[in-house]
Parts: structure tokens; C-alpha cells; sequence
């Protein structure tokens, strides 16, 4: 199919553009952008009335619960769910059941993606066997089965000399590892930021120290490696300082920080809302808005939706005994925004945390329009309003302390490879 998107507001910070552009498509690429190519026939023209045009999302943080968890979501729930919200990469984090700590696990995974079709799925593999932290994982096999990078999920390497050994390990295959910065022992069982709403609330509380020792040790081995480390959902002042530290010493670091931390704070917790339990927790104003800040300046790279769809039973416990996690994918875009909007962040910044960003961290060549570049891209009627309700999202997880949102902005149309793969019904 060959499209010729018209009238539509180009935002494509990776090429410096914003403002009124043309794109054409063809033969699953971008074949230009602002002027006509020559003798183009273009099968379908879609008049897009000044609507943006962004390069398609880039996700760093999707569990898509399969293999293993199909009564939380599926392969097939999940990738329309993506669409919908403007999501045309993702990334499978590695603690799926079993582990992708093999390459059948990872060829399982992108098997049954290309059998929904929709959005990529990049697939994160283990960085310890079972993610246990004490042996290695194949490194090697499991980089030639086709991993974006490794890690070993929401369970830290306790071992400082196995964690050291896995990054001068994945540095020799050109691998980034992508870290948590949390403290086993200082999170213990914490369900909440260790403050005074926990206090009051009766709630087990996680430091900020157990982000911030974590962190520490991360960036020491880092410079004793030379590894390149992606730190993942960044929660604190402190991280975000630390991480400024390392980067203005030339480490090879890169951040980023869930959608729904640059909303939530330790106060969302009153009335014991489990979809308000998330990891890291939700922390103090004053974080939030160094988190913000770390987004604005581009010291963190990428914003993700940490998607984590649950059942209903997760959530319904009693707050400590609930699971963390937020369902994000169709609130990702709309989230973001909502805080230009604000004024926290301009137009620009937002979209490049949402694509070129994410595109660097995994070292693809997506995230910009460019001509030659794959036709991934997401139409955005910027002036749409629309509430967010359980009985309308598309994921099979409606854990999101965001229903009842009312939100500005709405995709209507997303292509992967030149394929359309969602279009809003009803939409412009």
C-alpha cells in the first residue's frame, strides 16, 4: 500500500522537524517527508487536517504475561492494546514463566507476536540463568536467537562479582544490560516510599536508599567495566542526580522513568488504592517533579508505560498483599501530553522520549521519519477528549488508577512497516 498522509503536523525531533509536512509511503518505508516525490502514485490518500504525525512509540517496559501468566493477558490482547496507544516497538521483559533464559523462549515470543501482527515485539533476555543471580546465562546463544539486550528483571543480582562478570560478559558482545536499581534488603517487602503516608497508612515502606545503594554499585561497576548500562524506572531525586553524575563523567548510561511516576506521589495511597501500588512506589512531590525536570533536560532518555495488565483478583487484597503495577499502554501517549500541556515539558521533548530516545537506549534505527526509515508512525488528533473507562481499553488489564481521566489527545491511526494496523473507529 502506498499512502500520501496529508496536511498533518510533522513532530520528528530526531530530524528537527515540527511543523505542517506531507509523508509519503510506500513499500513499507518512509519515501519523504515534506516535499513531493517524483511521479508518486499514492494508493490511498488520508487528509489529516493538521493532526501530528509522529515517528510510531517505542516502549521500553511491556510484560505481555505469555508464556505463563495468560489468565493476566496474551500476545493477542496486548499488541492491539499497543497499537491503539501509537506503540509501534516494544520491548517483552525477561521475566515471563518460564524465563527467557534460552533462545526458544525468545523465538516463542516473537513467533506468536508475528502471528497477531500489529506492533515489534524486542524481547530482553536473562541476564542469570532462571534470573536467579548466581550462574551466567548463554550470553552468546542468546544474542545470536535475537535479543535486543539482557537483564535480569524486577529480581536484582545480589553478587556484586556475578553482576560484574555478566557486564564484562555482555560488553564483549556488544549487549546492553538494562538494570533496576533496587536493594533487595532494603526493599524487603516495602509496598510504599517509606515516608509519612506509610507511616500513618501502616504500610511496610521502601527507602529511597534502596534505589539509591543500588544505584551506587551500578554506576561503580560501570565504571570499572565499560559496559553500557541502561538503568530502568528511575523513582527519586537522589537516582536522577546520581545518574546526572555519571553521565557528565562519560559513563555509558542511559535512563528512563514509568509514565505513571511523573503523576503519582506517596499521597495517591490514601484510601489504600492497590492500582496505586506500583515498583518502585510512587514517592514524594518533591521527587516527581525532579523526575520532571530529568525528562525535560533529556538527562533521562525515554519514558515508558511499565506495563504490567493484571487480573482482577491482583488488586483486590489487601494493599500490602496486592501486585504491583500499572496497566499503561493505552494511556502512554495521552499521559505525555497532558504534561506538555502543563508546561512541564515541550512538545519536542515529550515525543523524543517517546521515540528517537528509546530508539538510541536499544540501538535501532527507528523513532524518525527520515526517508529510507521503516513507515513506523502514528497519526494524533491533538484536540480530541476522551475519559478513559475499563469497558473501552483494549488491554486485558484495567489496573490503571487513571480510569475516569479525562484526557486531550487521542491516536486515530498507527502503521508498522507501512502496514495500517490500527485506526480509530469513527475517527477523523
Amino acid at each position: 500500500m502506498r499512502w500520501h498522509l496529508q496536511g498533518g503536523h510533522v513532530i520528528d525531533p530526531a530530524c528537527g522537524r515540527d511543523g505542517p509536512a506531507d509523508v509519503w509511503i510506500a513499500d513499507g518505508h518512509i519515501v519523504a517527508v515534506g516535499t513531493a516525490p517524483p511521479e508518486f502514485t499514492a494508493d490511498r490518500t488520508l487528509a489529516l487536517d493538521g493532526r501530528l504525525v509522529l515517528p510510531g512509540l517505542i516502549d521500553l517496559a511491556v510484560r505481555l504475561r505469555e508464556p505463563g501468566q495468560e489468565h493476566k493477558a496474551t500476545i493477542a490482547s496486548e499488541l492491539p492494546a499497543a497499537a491503539a496507544g501509537g506503540i509501534t516497538t516494544l520491548v517483552c521483559p525477561p521475566d515471563t514463566q518460564p524465563v527467557v533464559d534460552s533462545p526458544a523462549q525468545i523465538e516463542y515470543i516473537q513467533r506468536s507476536a508475528a502471528a497477531v501482527g500489529g506492533p515489534r515485539v524486542e524481547v530482553l533476555a536473562a541476564l542469570t540463568v532462571g534470573l536467579e543471580g548466581t550462574a551466567l546465562a548463554e550470553m552468546a546463544a542468546l544474542r545470536d536467537g535475537g535479543c535486543i539486550g539482557l537483564s535480569n528483571g524486577l529480581r536484582p543480582v545480589a553478587n556484586t562479582l556475578v553482576l560484574r562478570r555478566a557486564l564484562e560478559y555482555a560488553d564483549t558482545l556488544g549487549l546492553t544490560v538494562h538494570l533496576h536499581p533496587l536493594d533487595p534488603h532494603l526493599a524487603a517487602d516495602g509496598c510504599a516510599h517509606e515516608g509519612a503516608v506509610a507511616t500513618r497508612l501502616g504500610l511496610p515502606g521502601i527507602p529511597r536508599a534502596a534505589e539509591t545503594a543500588a544505584l551506587a554499585q551500578i554506576l561503580a561497576l560501570v565504571e570499572q567495566t565499560g559496559a553500557r548500562v541502561h538503568i530502568c524506572r528511575l523513582s527519586t531525586a537522589r537516582g536522577a542526580h546520581l545518574l546526572a553524575q555519571a553521565r557528565a563523567e562519560g559513563l555509558p548510561v542511559s535512563a528512563d522513568v514509568a509514565v505513571h511516576q511523573l503523576f503519582l506521589t506517596e499521597d495517591d495511597l490514601e484510601g489504600f488504592d492497590a492500582r496505586c501500588h506500583v515498583l518502585p512506589p510512587a514517592r514524594t512531590a518533591a521527587d516527581r517533579a525532579a523526575l520532571r525536570e530529568a525528562v525535560a533536560s533529556g538527562l533521562v532518555q525515554a519514558v515508558c508505560s511499565d506495563h504490567q495488565p493484571h487480573d482482577e483478583d491482583a488488586k483486590t487484597a489487601p494493599f500490602p498483599q496486592t501486585e504491583p503495577g500499572v496497566s499503561g499502554l493505552e494511556t502512554l501517549l495521552a499521559l505525555m501530553l497532558e504534561l506538555v500541556g502543563q508546561g512541564v515539558l515541550d512538545r519536542p521533548t515529550a515525543v523524543a522520549a517517546l521515540t528517537g530516545g528509546p530508539a538510541t537506549v536499544l540501538g535501532l534505527d527507528r523513532g524518525a521519519l527520515r526517508p529510507g526509515a521503516p513507515a513506523d508512525l502514528t497519526v494524533v488528533d491533538p484536540d480530541t477528549t476522551w475519559t478513559l473507562e475499563a469497558q473501552n481499553m483494549r488491554s486485558r488489564g484495567r489496573n490503571t488508577p487513571f480510569l475516569g481521566r479525562r484526557l486531550r489527545g487521542r491516536v486515530t491511526h498507527t502503521w508498522v512497516a507501512g502496514t495500517l494496523v490500527y485506526a480509530l473507529e469513527g475517527g477523523r
